[in-house]
């Protein structure tokens, strides 16, 4: 298995070696589009949606998913509820929640969840971690929406936090989020009985996915990276950091709190790496598929602003045929666990290649 590239790897944290499942159709395409350590295919499959279903099934498969997604977004959502009550000053308080029960399919929240149950750990226990994970990631989308940064006006389909109170108190808003986020950790877990070792384990893995080894990171260079000629290990490097690294440590933190070993952590942190790098590809290519209502969010953005994106670096097919890689590679990071407790991350890594938003 190849070693991964130094763009992989954050501090503190392990970086897992990644290695995609290639097809024998695909694999002779690899080289035109490689990366050390993550290789991508290309090929040009017909299907409007992100990937093609090979098994055809996917009505059936997602039916019991949506379910199962269903009941765990109105389990968190009243936890998020519950976590965050109106308290002076209310107009922080307010623009707060404004974001943090915008909707959304709280994908992060239930990889925590779906991880910690997986390794015999239980919702209980899992519901602080998998709440603040949402916490950080509102805060990662009030911020990148400000004028500095992205400057949207769109987000779910409503007003961005800045555009509906202010830049400074949006700025304010996701600065006190992620502050809850690792009060709601340390004292969640201690009321659900989790160990103090591995709740602080957890908050290290947070922590780590927003700073120098995450979502900073990925921003800087993204950033850095507008208006410039960037090759897809650039790309990569900011989408491990910026998007993947979060819903790693959704999945790493839930199997952490769930008491799962370390062979299984590591197991999981390759799924989950896997799924981020192709949540977003399918981001990528839906947002020059797609309309700015389907998306609920501005569509076209990209391409307007000549970002560096993957279908502009392999074209519409070749996205979705990595995209079909990385579903295969996730989930045979999970062959190791039993199969009926890995049906919702197999389910989950499916519902996000066939996403239409």
């Amino acid at each position: 298995m190849a070693k991964v590239a130094p763009f992989l790897v954050h501090h503190a944290i392990p970086s897992p070696s990644l290695k995609l499942h290639t097809s024998p159709r695909n694999a002779s395409l690899h080289a035109r589009h490689s990366t050390p350590g993550v290789r991508c295919a290309v090929a040009t499959p017909t299907s409007n949606t992100p990937i093609t279903n090979p098994t055809g099934s996917q009505d059936e498969d997602l039916f019991s998913f949506d379910r199962y997604m269903a009941s765990k977004a109105v389990t968190v959502n009243d936890a998020l509820d519950r976590a965050l009550p109106l308290v002076q000053p209310e107009r922080l308080s307010e623009s707060m929640r404004y974001s943090l029960l915008a909707g959304g399919k709280r994908v992060r929240p239930m990889l925590a969840i779906a991880a910690c149950e997986m390794v015999g750990g239980d919702e209980a226990a899992a519901m602080p971690v998998a709440c603040a994970v949402e916490m950080v990631h509102t805060m990662s989308l009030i911020h990148d929406d400000l004028p500095c940064m992205d400057d949207d006006d769109l987000r779910r389909g409503c007003p961005t936090n800045h555009v509906a109170f202010g830049v400074s108190t949006a700025l304010l808003a996701g600065d006190a989020l992620l502050s809850l986020s690792f009060e709601h950790i340390a004292r969640g877990c201690v009321e659900h009985g989790v160990p103090a070792d591995r709740a602080l384990r957890a908050v290290a893995e947070l922590a780590n996915a927003v700073g120098t080894g995450g979502l900073a990171a990925g921003q800087v260079v993204d950033l850095a990276s507008e208006g410039a000629d960037v090759g897809l290990a650039t790309l990569e490097y900011i989408h491990i950091h910026k998007t993947a690294r979060l819903l790693e440590a959704a999945a790493v933190c839930g199997a952490i709190v769930g008491g799962a070993c370390e062979e299984d952590i590591e197991s999981i942190r390759r799924y989950a790496r896997y799924v981020g790098l192709l949540f977003q590809v399918v981001d990528d290519v839906l947002d020059v598929t797609q309309t700015s209502e389907q998306l609920g969010k501005t569509a076209g953005k990209d391409l307007a602003t000549d970002k560096t994106t993957y279908p502009k670096l392999m074209g519409v097919d070749g996205a979705r045929a990595y995209a079909a890689e990385l579903v295969a590679s996730a989930e045979a990071e999970l062959d190791r666990f039993d199969h009926a407790r890995t049906e919702p991350l197999r389910h989950l890594a499916r519902f996000i290649a066939y996403r239409q938003n």
